[in-house]
């Protein structure tokens, strides 16, 4: 049996054609202390040629279930990611939205953790249910992959270009227009929100920015792809829209989908892009950054946005 412990509620205004989207949680519930993103360990370090017990910091990683149900009850699994615990509401949106099972808020009713009495504490919060508002759930089995991921290889894969215009993506407009020395600070900004990288070494980051350079949101995750999520999703949930999309590795194929997505025009990242994210952000005219670092970077494709 499964316990409601907390989520994001969506409540529609009618009059206002709005619909609010909230966290809740309930009491006595440790769904917060999720945001813990490290955990000590007891090692044996050799060094100097003395091997010696001491502490230290590893990056969490948990499995996280995603459950769909619709309106009449119907219920499926989706996916199981490994993740970095905190903010799983967002990183669920996030993944939703880049597959194209939901487009906006207002096709959420509902998320919770469902938690199982009958499991110990380390397997509370490893599940997330997500209601939607349309009576049916979408034709999973028309999608070409199986949405099996993992915290190392992201979502990969699609069958291709082709199906992302089938799905109805289009080139991004043209803009904004960004200034290579602004585009030149945006890593130190995401450094110093990397608490958990600091502890542990072992967490990628995310972050989302305007088109002037204010950071709006950054997220870490042992996924990189989970980080994307996270920030995409928070934006969803938000209503706001970015600019800017910096990860704090390489640029992978999945890494430019989620972006496009997210009808984001300009993705950073402080490696290397890959050949097939340079195509395809080439061909839906996103602006693809790799090697940020310092004051020198390298523009693969829609350098029409950066100005020196």
């Amino acid at each position: 049996a499964c316990v409601v412990a907390g989520g994001y509620a969506a409540s529609h205004d009618t009059a206002s054609n709005t619909t609010y989207v909230g966290l809740y949680i309930y009491p006595g519930n440790t769904a917060m202390s999720l945001s813990k993103q490290t955990r000590r360990r007891r090692i044996v370090r050799y060094a100097d040629g003395l091997l010696q017990a001491r502490r230290d910091m590893l990056a969490v990683e948990e499995p996280l279930a995603i459950r769909l149900r619709s309106a009449n009850g119907a219920q499926c699994d989706v996916a199981i990611t490994m993740r970095t615990p905190g903010h799983d509401f967002e990183l669920v949106v996030g993944f939703l939205v880049a597959e194209g099972i939901i487009g906006t808020a207002d096709d959420l009713s509902q998320m919770t953790y469902c938690v199982d009495q009958d499991k110990d504490g380390e397997q509370h919060y490893n599940v997330v249910s997500v209601r939607l508002r349309a009576a049916q759930l979408p034709d999973l089995a028309a999608l070409v992959r199986r949405f099996t991921v993992s915290s190392s290889c992201g979502v990969c894969g699609r069958a291709g270009l082709d199906e992302l215009r089938e799905r109805g993506f289009s080139a991004l407009a043209d803009g904004p227009r960004l200034s290579a020395v602004l585009v030149a600070q945006l890593p130190d900004l995401l450094r110093a929100e990397q608490a958990g990288f600091a502890d542990s070494g072992g967490l990628h980051a995310a972050a989302l920015f305007d088109a002037e350079g204010r950071l709006l949101v950054a997220r870490e995750d042992v996924g990189r792809h989970n980080a994307v999520d996270k920030v995409t999703g928070w934006a969803l949930l938000n209503s706001v829209q970015a600019a800017v999309l910096l990860v704090s590795g390489r640029a992978s194929y999945d890494i430019v989908q989620k972006a496009l997505a997210a009808a984001i025009p300009v993705v950073c990242a402080v490696s290397a892009p890959s050949s097939l994210a340079a195509q395809l952000a080439q061909e839906f005219n996103i602006t693809l950054i790799g090697f940020l670092r310092g004051a020198s970077f390298n523009i693969y494709s829609a350098e029409q946005r950066c100005s020196a």
